[in-house]
Parts: C-alpha cells; sequence; structure tokens
C-alpha cells in the first residue's frame, strides 16, 4: 500500500463479514479497494480475519460468495453509481456442457441478459475438461 502511496485508512477491505455494504457513496475516491483474501474457499475459512485484525476500513458485497473475477466487476459497477441489490445475478448456477454433462458452481455470478451466468473468457473449457478427471483408489 505504501509504495503505491495509499493511506491504510483509505483501504476498503471487502469482507463478507463488514458491517456495511458497498455502495456507490464508496466511489467518490475516498476509497481503493482491495480484493486480497476476499474469495475463493468454499465454505469459507475467514481468511480476511488477518487483513480485518489490522483495522481497514471494511465493506461486504452481500450475502453470497462471488469468485473473485465476478467480485471485482461488482465493485466495478456500484462504484459507478450502480447499486448491488440492482445487478442481476445467478446464484450457484448449473454450467451445462450436453445433455449428460453439468457443473453446479458454488458461487454467485452477475446475469446475463439471457439469465446466463457471466464467466471469464475461456473458463467453460476448463471446466469442461475437470469432469473427465477422477480419483484413483
Amino acid at each position: 500500500m505504501k509504495s503505491m502511496n495509499v493511506s491504510l485508512d483509505r483501504a476498503c477491505l471487502l469482507d463478507p463479514k463488514a458491517a456495511k455494504e458497498l455502495s456507490p457513496a464508496d466511489g467518490d475516491g475516498s476509497f481503493t479497494c482491495s480484493f486480497l483474501v476476499y474469495t475463493g474457499d468454499d465454505p469459507l475459512r475467514d481468511r480476511t480475519s488477518q487483513l480485518r485484525a489490522l483495522g481497514f476500513p471494511a465493506r461486504h458485497l452481500g450475502p453470497i460468495q462471488m469468485t473473485t473475477d465476478t467480485a471485482v466487476g461488482v465493485t466495478k459497477l456500484v462504484i459507478q453509481g450502480k447499486r448491488i441489490t440492482n445487478s442481476p445475478y445467478q446464484d450457484f448456477p448449473t454450467i451445462t456442457f450436453n445433455a449428460r454433462e453439468s457443473v453446479e458452481m458454488p458461487f454467485r455470478y452477475i446475469a446475463t441478459a439471457n439469465a446466463e451466468p457471466t464467466l471469464p473468457s475461456g473458463m467453460r473449457e476448463p471446466l469442461h475438461k475437470d469432469l473427465n478427471k477422477s480419483f484413483d483408489f
């Protein structure tokens, strides 16, 4: 943070246990948002507690865990003026590859106009490929 000339009181920790929700008012330039340790575990292991203990101002992005790319996208939308509750989401979507293959994702995604989850470019392919992996006993 020091190398980027951001004082710790201007850092905003995105923390699922924060008391306040990120709002468009937070986009006034008073905060720099940090995505450190916010997402990635299912179930959550609360690794954010290590940063929470340092006293950063904190905000949350709602009650359902998001992937990191979704959290970044939602944060961008919010600081540009859109409220979290006004964004279309798809929770725990099933990604279908064909009539017999699909995978349920344990996260919240921003929904497209046709109610599909917004996935990063190239993400469907590795998800489909992972279906062919198995444990050797």
